[in-house]
């Protein structure tokens, strides 16, 4: 040793230095992501002998079966593929009806008079009731007691249309035939009156007016192609036959009093003020079968709650006008119609087999069974008396060393 030092050799003394919280904090960050990243975990297989634990699994496995089998399978077709419909539709009324009022006298309605409009459409309207304005023409006439209501001509400011009016104001105030003074006004006269609806329904004849809907429809991913005219109806069975849902359920004629009656309804009650209902064609065609059983159902439906409730602007009405000439002057007839308007609604699905469907609802029906060992493990770990015994023969640590190095140590929880 150098002069310098004092200290023989066997005299130096060994300290050891304590590491810092900082460095134990380090360590224990770089385990966490050691065992994040080197870690591997990995099934293990153990038979547990137990007969709640057996039975809880085959039960819940039976249930899954019975689910993928019953409802995927069968109910809901899980092995095929399908196509909604593209549709059309096309309707024809035929009855006459007889009316005879002061206004016009006696009347014949049949289908172009009744049936709006004439060309038959999936929504279209029967007349069931009406009311007749005859005669009008364009002059001055005073209003109705609903329309605008004066005392003097400052009431009435001319040139103006009021919400409920039935023309323009000319500034003058009038007594009108029900002895109220009213706007007078220029307009088609005489005012129309619709206060007095007639009960019962002029159109009663209605009830027996049949309604023929021909519908066709395409599956256009199966080339598929039918009309609610199927094979078993003939040209004479067309002829006579009408729809019944339990005896004839395939005829495409309606009596619109059975449609009525199918609501359990009654028919003057609609007819007084009109309704709306829908018809609906539904097809739901399995064709892994011929397609003579793709066949459409019927079913009705009133669109807006039955005629028993009181509603505020409850029914159906319009109007239209019938014009004409009468010595130069123009004139019409004016109608408020109160019918029963129909919409005919077509709804339509089609299935057809096909592996890709098939393969994967097997698939998942298979990845639902491990909702069995789900709930064996949750009822086994956590819930038995001797849960912590299966535990410990469930998972086991095995702590990887080196190839150079002694055998892995294996332990059990």
């Amino acid at each position: 040793y150098s002069e310098g030092y004092n200290t023989a050799p066997s005299e130096l003394s060994l300290y050891v230095v304590s590491p810092s919280a900082e460095m134990v904090e380090i360590d224990k960050l770089v385990a966490v992501v050691s065992d994040f990243l080197f870690a591997y975990d990995t099934p293990r297989m153990v038979i547990v002998r137990n007969k709640r634990i057996g039975l809880i699994f085959r039960l819940i496995q039976l249930g899954v079966l019975a689910y993928i089998i019953g409802w995927v399978f069968i109910y809901e077709k899980g092995y095929q593929t399908t196509d909604s419909t593209v549709s059309s539709v096309s309707v024809k009324v035929k009855g006459i009806g007889f009316t005879n009022l002061s206004e016009i006298g006696p009347r014949i309605f049949d289908a172009v008079d009744y049936s709006f409009p004439s060309q038959g459409s999936d929504s279209f309207v029967i007349m069931t009731n009406y009311i007749v304005t005859p005669m009008q023409s364009l002059k001055n006439c005073a209003q109705l007691q609903n329309s605008r209501r004066c005392e003097s001509d400052s009431d009435c400011a001319a040139g103006v249309f009021g919400r409920y009016g039935q023309g323009i104001m000319n500034g003058k105030c009038q007594n009108n035939t029900e002895g109220m003074k009213t706007c007078e006004i220029f307009g088609w006269c005489p005012a129309e009156n619709d206060h007095h609806v007639s009960n019962p329904p002029l159109l009663m004849a209605a009830e027996n007016f049949t309604i023929f809907i021909k519908n066709a429809i395409t599956f256009s991913a199966f080339g598929v192609s039918r009309r609610n005219i199927v094979e078993s109806i003939s040209k004479e069975t067309l002829r006579n036959c009408s729809y019944h849902k339990v005896h004839d359920p395939l005829c495409p004629v309606f009596r619109l009093g059975y449609i009525v009656e199918e609501l359990k309804e009654n028919f003057s009650a609609l007819a007084y003020k009109g309704s709306m209902i829908g018809i609906v064609i539904n097809w739901d065609c399995d064709l892994d079968w011929p397609e003579r059983f793709c066949i459409p159902t019927y079913s009705f439906h009133h669109l807006y709650g039955g005629s028993g409730k009181e509603k505020v602007s409850a029914g159906f009405n319009f109007r239209y006008a019938k014009y004409y000439k009468e010595n130069g002057t123009e004139m019409r007839d004016l109608y408020k119609v109160f019918g029963i308007r129909l919409d005919v609604l077509v709804n339509g699905k089609a299935g057809k087999f096909n592996i890709i469907p098939t393969m994967m609802t097997i698939g998942s029906g298979v990845g639902v069974f491990g909702v069995a060992t789900l709930v064996c493990d949750l009822v086994m770990l956590h819930l038995l008396p001797k849960r912590n015994y299966y535990k410990q023969k469930k998972f086991k640590h095995v702590e990887g060393t080196s190839v150079e190095s002694t055998p892995a140590k294996v332990s059990e929880d």
